[in-house]
Formats: structure tokens, C-alpha cells, sequence
């Protein structure tokens, strides 16, 4: 094994960015070298630089409490201080993604849980469980770079974080429509009960642009690279409905889908008990024991009671049945700014660490 590389937290203030900070305090590939936020937060240290907004119920670290908050955009000053970066920042996305571009050829490799890179055709938007093959994109975006170490991954919407797990050992089925309504908990948008009371005793039924991402970022996930590119998968058809419910965490989703080719329900059962992918075979720190888990019970998953399997990290499903309109419906859960943001990264970042992309 090499030795711990030294990582940045960019958007180190935010929520991510806390979660960043909780996850790899102590992690055994990784310690943390460098805090960067905004200009106004710079040049103070981080317990000053956050204040009373630290949202997690865990403490905030010892280590990181006196370390002293570097400006994102000096990309200098934050890179001689790191092996690579997580980027997890509040900006404008055009911003965002000449920020994290700056850095990648700057020779700072980034790991990144914001979209403004997603949707670039030789950018890896990576599950480790299911697509860790597309990191042979790399070499392609660095030659369009022009870097010899320097690169962006990054991981997909935290919407999409249960049900695209639940269906891809189904593909060979031949996926054909699926129907999707996800239940997002309030930590999505960076909010906590006491910040966003709005949301109690209510649901909103519309969160900006997150039914384009859960529509087309699984396509993605599923495409192959060809020609130094990824080229999205066109098939299935997904129709998504997002909506904002009264959790603190975890993204419930419920799923409709019909099949070319019909699987029984033992069969699908068989395929999600059986799934496991490159982070479970490399026994990644961050992997779930087990990637997919079917729960028998006919109101489980829960959001409170099932959100934080394998330490937020697993994917739990249930009430798989059979539809009058499709061929089968069932529900899933994923850990929202675990599974879906800073601990997918932290996985992702994992990865890319045991294949010697990060040294």
C-alpha cells in the first residue's frame, strides 16, 4: 500500500465539505492537508470560519479546528499543500467548473460531488460498484488538458444513488421504461429542520433541475467509452418526479419499470442478493459489506430506520411486486450526503487511489 496522500477539502464550510472533513479525519489512505472556502472565509481558521453552522451531529473534528481556511481560488497556495482535492463548493456552475478545470491543470487531480463537470464527455461520473471501468477515460482527458497528473472524476446526483444501483443488475432484462418519484430529504439542499421550517408538515413538490439529472445522468453510468469519450447509454426511457419531504436524510425512491424480457421475481431477488462490484472486491475502506440489500418486511426501507446501512453507504430495496401497468414496482433507499455526496467521492476517491490514479 502507499502512503497517505495529503487531501484538500474545496467548500470546506459547507455541508459536503463537513462531511468531507468527518470522513476522512481518520481514514487509511488519506489525511487532511488543506481547508479552502470563499474569500471571506480565508485566513480564518475553520472553527471561526464555520461558526454556529456546523450542521452535523457529529463533532467537529479536533484536528481541523485551528487549521487555517485558504482562499479556493488560489490555486497555488491550496496545491502545495495536497496530493488532490475534493471539490464540494457553492457557486455558479460555469464557475465551478473553471474552478475545478484551473485545478485539474494546475497537476491537482479533483474528486468532485457538483454536476458542473457531470455531463463532460471524457469526465468519469463514477459508482464504483458499477462503473469503475469509465476511470480508463482518464488518460483521454488529460491529453485534451495537456496534464500529466492532473484530472476531474466525479460522482453522480445524490438522487439517482438508489434506484440506478437497484436497476443495473437488471440490464440484461432488457430495461426498457422506468417511472421514478423520489423523496429527498432536506440535507440535499444544505438545510437542517431548524433552517428550513418551511418544510415541515409539507412536501414540495419540485426541486430545480433535479428531474433533468436523475432523467440523464443513469445514462451515463450505463454508457461505454468509445473513442476516448463516454457515449451514453440510450436505453431505458426514465420519467422522473422529484420532490423535497420532511427527513433530515436519505432519498426514498419508488420505481416502476417494465422489461423486454420479464424476469421472475426470484430472479430479480437472486440479482440484487448477488450484486457486488470492483469496491467490494477490492475492499475499498468506505465499501458497504454488501451493496444491495432486499428487505423482506412490507413497509421497509424506511428513511429513518434504514438510510445509515453499512454506515450510510448500502443501498437498501423493498415491497418488490408486480404492477397492472408495468411490470414490476418496488422501493429503494440511499444515504443522501453518505452514499450519494461526500462518501460516494470519498469511495470514488478510494478507487482511484488502489488503480494509481491519485499518485
Amino acid at each position: 500500500m502507499q502512503k497517505k496522500l495529503r487531501a484538500g477539502i474545496i467548500g470546506a464550510t459547507g455541508m459536503v465539505g463537513q462531511r468531507f472533513i468527518t470522513l476522512i479525519a481518520d481514514h487509511p489512505y488519506f489525511e487532511i492537508s488543506a481547508l479552502a472556502a470563499s474569500a471571506s472565509s480565508a485566513g480564518k481558521s475553520y472553527e471561526e470560519a464555520v461558526g454556529n453552522r456546523w450542521k452535523l451531529e457529529q463533532p467537529m473534528p479536533e484536528l481541523v479546528k485551528k487549521m487555517p481556511v485558504l482562499d479556493a481560488s488560489d490555486i497555488q497556495a491550496v496545491g502545495e499543500k495536497v496530493d488532490f482535492v475534493f471539490c464540494a463548493v457553492n457557486m455558479p456552475k460555469e464557475e465551478i467548473k473553471a474552478l475545478e478545470e484551473a485545478y485539474a491543470k494546475a497537476e491537482i487531480p479533483v474528486v468532485s460531488n457538483n454536476s458542473a463537470n457531470r455531463g463532460v464527455p471524457d469526465v468519469p461520473m463514477i459508482i464504483p460498484e458499477i462503473n469503475a471501468s469509465h476511470l480508463d477515460v482518464i488518460p483521454f482527458q488529460k491529453a485534451r488538458l495537456g496534464t500529466k497528473k492532473g484530472f476531474i472524476a466525479v460522482k453522480p446526483n445524490c438522487s439517482i444513488q438508489s434506484y440506478v444501483p437497484a436497476l443495473t443488475p437488471l440490464l440484461d432484462f432488457g430495461v426498457k421504461e422506468v417511472c421514478v418519484t423520489t423523496l429527498q430529504a432536506i440535507s440535499g439542499a444544505g438545510k437542517t429542520f431548524s433552517s428550513f421550517p418551511e418544510i415541515l408538515d409539507n412536501v414540495i413538490p419540485y426541486i430545480g433541475g433535479e428531474e433533468e439529472k436523475s432523467e440523464n445522468e443513469p445514462m451515463k453510468i450505463w454508457g461505454k467509452l468509445e473513442n476516448g469519450v463516454i457515449v451514453n447509454a440510450k436505453t431505458p426511457v426514465i420519467s422522473a418526479t422529484c420532490t423535497r419531504v420532511p427527513a433530515l436524510d436519505g432519498h426514498l425512491a419508488t420505481v416502476a419499470v417494465n422489461f423486454e424480457r420479464k424476469p421472475t421475481v426470484q430472479e430479480m431477488l437472486s440479482r440484487w442478493n448477488a450484486f457486488e462490484g470492483e469496491a467490494q472486491k477490492l475492499k475499498l475502506p468506505s465499501a458497504p459489506e454488501k451493496f444491495l440489500t432486499y428487505m423482506e418486511e412490507p413497509d421497509r426501507p424506511q428513511t429513518r430506520l434504514d438510510r445509515d446501512l453499512y454506515r450510510g453507504m448500502g443501498v437498501s430495496i423493498g415491497r418488490l411486486r408486480e404492477d397492472k401497468l408495468f411490470d414490476y414496482k418496488f422501493v429503494c433507499l440511499s444515504h443522501n450526503t453518505l452514499r450519494g455526496a461526500a462518501g460516494g467521492a470519498v469511495l470514488t476517491a478510494e478507487l482511484l487511489y488502489r488503480k494509481g490514479y491519485l499518485y
